[in-house]
């Protein structure tokens, strides 16, 4: 009973079988430009504003860039995001970023970070373990060029400079925050 029908069946199956690997590549190729775009666009604000940065990142051991929209809700706040982390052979691990916190606060943030890892070892702990428990107070009142913003640059551990700048934004806020990072298993 080879009928046409099970034949058009079974040829219907196989082409999908090809289609949809190709298709899921595709889309997570276009999700990893789209990081790579912002990591560049980043990396160029950033290096206007602070031309050190550039030989700081070329001499490192690695960096990451993550790209983050916070929301502040009265007593809580919450993040998310995504980056990668580029060591000094080129080699990329995508990620994603979570952060949920609990203090006084209104409004949301779009806020960029960039990591520059002097230590191998604290680029391997970043991205296998990630935690980031801090404190945070700033204010942001930004849209495209217009307004003004509080950055921070400092170290969160030895061996690890962090550099946070907002994109677009409009927040006042006073938490402390717990942020996670994490591999994005499905970029990487």
């Amino acid at each position: 009973m080879n009928s046409p029908h099970i034949r058009r069946f079974t040829l219907l199956v196989a082409l999908l079988t090809l289609v949809t690997p190709s298709f899921a590549k595709s889309r997570d190729e276009k999700q990893r430009d789209k990081i790579r775009e912002m990591r560049d666009e980043v990396l160029a604000e950033l290096y206007e504003a602070k031309p050190e940065t550039r030989r700081k990142i070329s001499r490192a051991e690695g960096y990451a860039v993550f790209s983050n929209v916070g929301v502040n809700v009265i007593f809580a706040s919450f993040a998310g995001g995504r980056g990668v982390v580029v060591d000094d052979r080129g080699r990329e691990t995508f990620m994603k970023m979570g952060s949920a916190g609990i203090g006084i606060g209104l409004g949301v943030k779009d806020f960029r970070g960039v990591f520059i890892f002097h230590d191998k070892d604290k680029m391997a702990d970043f991205i296998t373990k990630g935690w980031d428990f801090s404190a945070q107070a700033d204010a942001a009142a930004k849209s495209d060029d217009k307004g003004g913003q509080a950055a921070a640059a400092g170290n969160i551990t030895e061996g690890v400079e962090v550099y946070q700048f907002t994109k677009n934004g409009l927040a006042l806020q006073a938490t402390l925050q717990g942020t996670k990072y994490w591999r994005d298993d499905d970029l990487n």
